[in-house]
């Protein structure tokens, strides 16, 4: 017998082994650095998406690290039209729960941000999530898509209606529900923060509309991802939708929840912001309803 050939033979895979484990836990930890501390905040940049539909991102170090994004709808655009998840209002759970790039691509949309608070909600680690893909929510508040009202007030929610015609006004339907969709609280009202905003710096999603409500207006800062963007408080995201020009507007679903998408080449959704769900930054969070933007393309 040879027992160095034994040795040998053994040594070799534990040492292949163990050097695949090293490998492994350093590239994890690379990816645990850039995404948690080492990871460059993007350039600042503003484009026209589609006919009607600006996007900005703005990138800031003060009060902390913030990406903000901001889309500006012109509600008279040519071929522009709104659409809000549809829902069954004959069920219990009336939505069908997706992640907002799966509503933007489900509905052959332009844009889609996330919409407003769902019901049953939980997130206990990756086994013990809901909603999931396809399971039945409800929106906590009023909501309606295109006619089809499925979901009424809870505890007197604040509501943005969307007419036919994109004739879009906040807490007053002015007539039949077309589309609706309701937030938590209203920020901004007449040009003026609203007293008694408070809460900590967060990922957060607004809609608000300019003082002649002919623009509508996308707000969504990234949050809850240290040195890239740390979020905005309450009173924070109030005062950015008056520095945008709003003159009125709404605080939505936020923290994991915040999302937008636009439609890439071949209607592939792509991610405009940096959601983060289960503490994964650029995972998309599965919500109950949306806002969708049907827009036609740039000349």
């Amino acid at each position: 017998m040879n027992p160095s050939g034994v040795e040998r033979r053994i040594s070799l895979p534990l040492l292949l082994g163990i050097g695949i484990t090293c490998l492994v836990l350093v590239a994890g930890l690379f990816v645990a650095w850039y995404w948690f501390g080492g990871r460059p905040q993007p350039a600042e940049q503003s484009q026209e998406l589609f006919q009607g539909v600006v996007y900005s991102r703005q990138v800031r170090q003060s009060p902390r690290p913030m990406v903000i994004h901001v889309v500006q709808v012109d509600l008279r655009a040519p071929g522009l039209s709104l659409l809000v998840t549809p829902g069954d209002p004959k069920a219990e759970l009336p939505l069908t729960a997706r992640t907002t790039s799966q509503f933007l691509e489900e509905f052959d949309l332009q844009l889609a941000v996330n919409g407003d608070g769902f019901t049953p909600w939980r997130s206990n680690g990756p086994l013990d999530v809901y909603p999931r893909s396809g399971d039945g929510v409800a929106p906590v508040g009023l909501a309606a898509s295109q006619g089809v009202q499925y979901s009424y007030f809870t505890d007197e929610e604040p509501v943005l209606y969307l007419g036919r015609n994109n004739r879009a006004q906040f807490n007053a339907s002015g007539g039949k529900v077309y589309n609706a969709i309701s937030g938590n609280l209203m920020l901004v009202s007449r040009g003026q923060v609203l007293s008694g905003l408070d809460g900590e710096a967060e990922p957060r999603t607004a809609l608000a509309l300019d003082r002649r409500g002919r623009t509508l207006l996308i707000l969504v800062v990234d949050g809850r991802q240290p040195g890239y963007s740390e979020g905005a408080t309450l009173e924070e995201l109030a005062a950015l939708i008056l520095e945008i020009g709003g003159y009125i507007g709404m605080n939505m679903d936020g923290g994991g929840s915040s999302t937008l998408v636009q439609a890439g080449p071949g209607g592939n959704a792509q991610l405009l912001n940096s959601p983060v769900d289960q503490g994964i930054p650029g995972r998309e969070r599965v919500v109950g309803n949306h806002l969708g933007i049907y827009a036609s393309s740039v000349p």
